[in-house]
């Protein structure tokens, strides 16, 4: 196996294991290979290829371990960019209309909604929990800490 000394220590197992012949380079169909095996994703040879293709910087069809840092790096951003996106649409269902921000009423009427009738003290009290700022409401950064919390 070619070692690649350029891989962060904690991708160095992730980049062997797509690496199947040991060369030093990801091949778009190893790496096709190893999505479905290991993530569970179904890419087509296409797919893979433009995967390979948007982080190849030296145009030679392969990735090699810096351009697999740059793809795993990508695929990060792209998985919470998609989280925050899921996190804003569940705030918004908490919110009350036009305040940008969870309210006790707000959090008590969404609670009723899916079956937990909750008293307002109850509701002030979750809320101060994660309120950082003290003004008895949840902003999106507050609801973002508090989802991350759970």
């Amino acid at each position: 196996m070619v070692v690649c000394h350029s891989l962060p220590s904690e991708l160095v197992t992730l980049f062997a294991a797509f690496d199947k012949d040991s060369d030093g380079r990801i091949s778009p169909s190893e790496l096709r290979v190893c999505m479905k095996t290991t993530l569970g994703e179904d890419v087509s040879a296409a797919e893979a290829e433009a995967l390979v293709a948007s982080v190849d910087a030296d145009g030679d069809g392969l990735l090699d371990g810096d351009e697999f840092v740059r793809l795993v790096s990508a695929a990060e951003v792209m998985a919470e960019d998609e989280r925050r996106r899921g996190l804003r649409e569940a705030f918004g269902m908490y919110e009350m209309e036009g305040q940008g921000c969870i309210t006790p009423t707000s959090l008590k009427r969404m609670l009723g909604r899916l079956g937990s009738e909750q008293g307002i003290d109850d509701c002030r009290a979750m809320i101060c929990r994660f309120d950082l700022n003290g003004d008895g409401v949840l902003t999106f950064d507050e609801f973002i800490v508090m989802m991350n919390a759970s």
